[in-house]
């Protein structure tokens, strides 16, 4: 699928960028450490064959819970079996739906695992003979056994993680260079510059699935977009990025997360982003459709939409002079919140890296921004990346 932006050349190598700039998240960076190597995907087609697959062998039913029976297992006496209606075999559960049915019923699930299965079991048992909520929502795979994958609230409106999968190779193919979309090249911190062309393998790649959800990482980064310049004359480039993720079985929401970046190191951290937005959805009741009606068309609309209004909103902030003395600068930062320890070290940061103290409203944005860098706590971290976004989109 072309974008709509489309009419933006493509680079032919690696392009320089200053990561000093914006943000760093560190969120798929998170995902790419703990991930091991069959979680790891290396085409959007790959990962999608493995979640609708094991979707297809999935059967999801609602139960009373005092219908519910716990055994040991008859083939492994430290294994708990549950037997469900409507499924003559036995079911085992996983790790993620004991400890979700523990929860269902006030069970604590560290406790029950250090007990011997028989024990366990009748202690199970009780909870589901007297669980208040009465139904339970259960998602059963056959792949040679029955197995649990998950147990929820009645309620729960389950978003398949294949529906994600789907949603974005509708714009972004197979991931991999086909479309604008792919998984994203390496900022080689040498020279500076972000190669786009990186090989794809089980160390680059940003798809990953696990038992329990689906991450995907993809950018846009063979098109990167100039909005203004830096300190020495050369473009400041950004290109365009988005994660999202899923969990089937209730393990987290679902949620889209979209932006500006200016490079992925190998590590996979987001350096120098701009117009963070995030969206999630929580397995309520209606979330299959608001999936439909909202996150679906969201990812769509953010991978063909124009940078224009973006790339107008850095313009803006960097034409809009807020102070031009010192007292300006102090009273400026002041007026929004910042004590006179964090009003100093913003300007300073902007005088280190800019050579000329703070003017801009785009000035006084990266200055805050820095400063947040440095926080160790998150919140603080947080605290001050909003005020910063704040500030921006007073120039919008």
């Amino acid at each position: 699928m072309i974008t709509s932006n489309s009419n933006e050349a493509a680079v032919s190598g690696a392009f320089r960028v200053d990561v000093g700039r914006g943000q760093r998240i560190g969120r798929v960076s998170s995902e790419w450490f703990s991930r091991p190597d069959d979680e790891r995907y290396l085409n959007l087609s790959a990962l999608y064959d493995s979640v609708r697959a094991r979707a297809d062998r999935a059967t999801a039913r609602t139960v009373e819970s005092r219908a519910v029976r716990v055994e040991a297992s008859r083939d492994d006496a430290e294994r708990l079996s549950l037997f469900v209606p409507g499924q003559e075999a036995p079911i085992s559960p996983t790790h993620w739906s004991f400890g979700q049915l523990c929860g269902l019923v006030g069970a604590p699930s560290s406790y029950l695992r250090q007990l011997p299965a028989p024990l366990a079991g009748i202690n199970l048992q009780y909870g589901l003979s007297s669980h208040r909520a009465e139904l339970v929502k259960t998602l059963e795979t056959e792949d040679g056994r029955t197995e649990l994958r998950a147990v929820t609230g009645p309620d729960y409106g389950r978003i398949w993680d294949h529906e994600l999968v789907s949603a974005v190779m509708r714009f972004a193919g197979n991931g991999t260079g086909d479309t604008r979309w792919k998984v994203p090249g390496a900022l080689d911190w040498a020279s500076m510059t972000h190669n786009p062309f990186a090989d794809i393998t089980k160390e680059t790649t940003t798809l990953y699935a696990s038992d329990r959800d689906v991450f995907l990482f993809l950018v846009d980064d063979t098109h990167p977009i100039e909005a203004g310049k830096l300190a020495d004359g050369s473009p400041d480039l950004y290109f365009r990025g988005f994660y999202c993720w899923n969990s089937e079985v209730g393990s987290k929401s679902l949620g889209i997360a979209s932006f500006y970046l200016r490079a992925v190191c190998q590590n996979r951290n987001l350096w120098g982003v701009e117009g963070f937005e995030e969206i999630t959805i929580r397995h309520s009741k209606f979330a299959a459709q608001r999936f439909a009606h909202e996150a679906a068309p969201a990812l769509t609309n953010f991978a063909e939409s124009s940078p224009a209004p973006f790339v107008a909103g850095i313009s803006a902030a960097r034409t809009r002079i807020v102070a031009r003395t010192d007292e300006n600068r102090d009273e400026f930062l002041r007026k929004r919140g910042f004590s006179k320890p964090e009003t100093a070290k913003i300007i300073d940061t902007v005088l280190a890296e800019e050579g000329r103290p703070p003017e801009s409203l785009f000035d006084f944005v990266q200055g805050i921004t820095a400063l947040a860098r440095g926080k160790a706590h998150q919140d603080a971290r947080l605290d001050l990346e909003a005020k910063a976004k704040r500030l921006l989109e007073q120039a919008a």
